[in-house]
């Protein structure tokens, strides 16, 4: 082949050898299928199906189909014959439709369709009234002149046998099976029950039976072929493990179809088993092109692509690497390689691996700048001349898969050998059918990509961004967001330092996985921080977030554990709201599913208690704080998950708590969100030194205020020049408040290493207001300057409807 030759031949020239070679083989079962996927190869479609007359000639049914998933496409198993839809009408007029995103976009099922470049193609596959064929994929202009051309070559050439295996016969084929979807009733061949060690006389026709002898990990994959739910028309395939009296478990390979009911007769599920260890690879490119389309269906991440691309290909034509990169502004960004060594490809690839793997601008390759331009698989054979970066790829050969998808290049495939390889015709058909498969994949899980990033970037905007430094604990958080979809979650950790050496630990979940269920857990995290610092004890801060969640009139709840602890005694008091229990190691190891009280969810009933329970921690204690996705999923009960917990939170060393972390989130289910917060309490090394007064209103309050305070700090042993400067800013914040405020007035003192703070504490909720400018003539107003001008830092804080305001002063070095 000359240099840089693009793959020969027409595709219809290329279809009719295709289809010639499958009607001269001797007709079987699966003819029609086979055929079918002709359509994929040779049309660029991702779904071919034949509907045709079935018992009731009033519907057209699906009789087999090749692809992706109907579903995927909003097409059904069957339509009414007299309706509107472009299958009865292609059958009726005996015409063909060609339907691009311009007529669909004013049809009926518009709404359904699953992107703007959505095309229909529907044949007659015979007289009017014989059925018709649908072809359904990707193509922004409609189905092009070559498209239907291959189409119509491929829609004469159908005739719609009956399947050998739906008739009933009577007797089975040895390694033959027939299931009945609705009763589960099973016949089997001979040769079946031999591999499962079944004697005939022993069988009781039940398909439970033959479960029963799976190996369990294997249960979820086969229960997925056997139940009609999660089937559609058309092949199915699966290896799977069965255990045996004696030795290890045997591999079988099971082959079958779904075929559709009729009147009176049940949807049935047909096949064979056979010893997979005694089975040769038969699989034709044309099987390879469709498992590549199933596991591009449920590829959400563009190294999910990557990874079914070189499933796919690599082995099959012994290629030594691949490389999968997306075109991005005209540059070329690699996504997945094949080997990942850097030693695995060329030099030039190396001086580029800035990142995970490297990016080069399209021009610095312009034969592959010219390949993507003309947007057809290019293949140069041994000893091209080509650019290094391209030549080192393949020095034995190398094929340039340009990457079409939604009117525009989505990237590339490169694929290169080290040894000569010959390029077959086969394989050339392989590697343009899987073109355009990859491409739209692409281009799907690319914006899938960019979706989940954006849906990361606004959870990690609702959580902390960094956890506190806590006197006398160390806390540290996980948050693992789920895998499945796009969805947001509504689970939250935070850590709020309080007054007095208080720190409240709280997490919670709100119901749902979604924009709104993310939004209102913001909410909830913002109010229970706001009320908490109000000074409020835990059950009142629990009560005011439950009400104001009501007064939101969602229909959402959520759940809560409020844990406050008093860094100096050790002493802590826990309220729940529906939330998990949470977790004690002891310092000797032990653990404890705490038995607190609880109350209900937020947001669920108005006049709801929320019991506070009291706890004691010694220096050493953990607690463990966690959402319901760590501990519990669809196979794992909540209280066993609970226990295996406590048993991994005791095996664990608490003096790595972020490496605990870690270890509790191992292997955690995927299928929601993980929120884990965990405190180790060790007590306050230096305990702070504090002295309380009430104020009186009365004439000489604040010469008592001022001797309350020198007598204190005298005894507290702090200089002379640090008890001038604290009678000054005690003098000017009581009798502040006993000016501007009514009702009671205290002062707190708290002496933490060289550190005082003084607090005066009135019942209005009014800040004082600090001056801009004060003229010489004022009378008043200069108090809070002063405070200002002897104190380290002063500020002011709501508690309890009031104000409390303090100042600091530090002891020189």
């Amino acid at each position: 082949m000359s240099e840089g030759a693009a793959i020969s031949g027409t595709r219809a020239e290329r279809a009719e050898i295709a289809l010639a070679s499958l009607m001269a083989a001797p007709v079987t079962p699966d003819r029609l299928r086979r055929v079918l996927e002709q359509v994929l190869v040779f049309a660029g479609a991702a779904f071919a199906g034949v509907y045709t007359p079935g018992d009731d000639p009033a519907l057209l049914r699906l009789a087999e189909s090749a692809g992706l998933p109907r579903t995927l496409y909003g097409l059904r198993d069957c339509y009414p014959a007299a309706g509107s839809s472009p299958v009865a009408e292609a059958n009726r007029t005996g015409r063909p439709l060609w339907l691009g995103p311009a007529e669909l976009a004013g049809g009926p099922d518009a709404r359904r369709t699953p992107s703007p470049a959505f095309s229909v193609a529907v044949l007659p596959i015979g007289p009017a009234g014989a059925g018709c064929l649908l072809a359904a994929g990707e193509h922004p202009g409609g189905f092009g002149t070559d498209d239907r051309s291959c189409l119509e070559l491929i829609a004469h050439t159908i005739a719609v046998p009956v399947p050998a295996a739906a008739q009933d016969t009577g007797e089975l084929p040895e390694d033959a099976f027939s299931l009945s979807m609705d009763t589960g009733r099973i016949a089997v061949g001979a040769a079946i029950l031999r591999l499962f060690g079944i004697g005939r006389e022993g069988f009781d026709g039940r398909v439970e039976t033959l479960l029963a002898r799976t190996v369990p990990e294997d249960l979820p994959a086969l229960m997925s072929v056997v139940e009609a739910d999660h089937m559609s028309i058309g092949d199915r395939e699966l290896e799977f493990r069965i255990l045996r009296a004696a030795g290890p478990p045997a591999w079988l390979r099971l082959r079958g179809r779904l075929l559709p009911g009729g009147e009176g007769r049940p949807a049935r599920l047909v096949g064979t088993v056979a010893d997979a260890s005694t089975l040769r690879s038969d699989v034709t490119d044309v099987a390879r092109v469709q498992r590549l389309a199933a596991s591009l269906a449920t590829a959400g991440t563009v190294k999910d692509v990557g990874r079914a691309v070189v499933a796919a290909l690599r082995a099959p034509l012994h290629a030594d690497r691949i490389a999968l990169a997306e075109l991005e502004n005209d540059r070329l960004v690699v996504t997945v390689l094949d080997p990942p060594e850097p030693e695995a490809w060329p030099e030039v690839w190396r001086s580029e691996w800035r990142t995970e793997w490297p990016d080069a601008p399209v021009r610095a390759m312009p034969t592959l700048a010219a390949a993507l331009r003309g947007g057809r698989a290019r293949i140069w054979p041994a000893g091209s001349a080509l650019e290094p970066a391209l030549g080192e790829v393949g020095p034995g050969g190398l094929a340039v898969l340009p990457l079409p998808a939604g009117g525009r290049m989505a990237g590339a495939c490169l694929i290169g050998w080290d040894r000569p390889h010959d390029f077959a015709p086969d394989e050339r058909a392989l590697l343009t059918a899987c073109a355009a498969l990859t491409g739209q994949a692409l281009l799907r899980a690319h914006a899938f990509d960019a979706e989940h990033e954006l849906v990361g970037m606004l959870q990690r905007t609702l959580l902390p961004r960094r956890l506190p430094r806590l006197p006398g604990a160390v806390a540290v958080a996980r948050y693992l967001p789920t895998t499945a979809g796009l969805e947001v979650g509504g689970d939250w950790y935070d850590v709020i330092p309080l007054a007095d050496s208080h720190v409240a630990f709280v997490i919670g979940d709100v119901q749902g996985h979604n924009a709104g269920a993310a939004t209102l857990m913001g909410q909830m995290r913002t109010a229970l921080r706001a009320y908490a610092a109000e000074g409020h004890p835990p059950d009142v801060v629990v009560a005011h977030a439950n009400r104001l969640l009501l007064d939101m009139e969602t229909d959402l709840f959520a759940t809560c554990a409020y844990v406050d602890v008093d860094m100096e005694s050790g002493t802590a008091w826990c309220v729940r709201a529906g939330h998990l229990q949470p977790v004690l190691r002891h310092p000797d190891g032990t653990t404890e599913i705490l038995a607190t009280e609880g109350g209900p969810p937020l947001g669920v009933l108005t006049q709801a208690e929320f019991p506070i329970t009291p706890l004691r921690l010694r220096p050493g204690t953990v607690v463990a704080l966690t959402t319901d996705g760590l501990v519990e999923s669809s196979d794992t009960d909540l209280d066993a998950g609970m226990d295996r917990l406590a048993r991994e939170l005791a095996a664990a060393d608490p003096a790595h708590l972020g490496l605990v972390a870690d270890a509790l989130l191992t292997g955690a289910h995927r299928g929601d969100d993980v929120a884990l917060l965990l405190m180790r309490y060790d007590g306050m090394a230096v305990r702070p030194l504090r002295e309380s007064w009430t104020v009186w209103r009365v004439p000489e309050a604040v010469r008592h205020a001022r001797r309350f305070t020198r007598r204190t700090l005298r005894a507290w042993e702090l200089p002379q020049h640090m008890v001038d400067a604290a009678l000054l800013v005690v003098s000017e914040l009581v009798t502040n408040a006993l000016v501007h405020t009514g009702g009671p007035v205290r002062l707190d003192m708290s002496l933490v290493g060289r550190r005082l703070r003084l607090a005066v504490a009135d019942s209005s909720p009014r800040s004082p207001v600090q001056p801009t400018s004060i003229g010489w003539e004022a009378t008043g107003g200069r108090g809070i300057l002063l405070v200002e001008a002897v104190s380290a830092a002063w500020g002011t804080i709501p508690v309890s409807g009031g104000k409390q305001v303090w100042a600091d002063l530090v002891a020189d070095g």
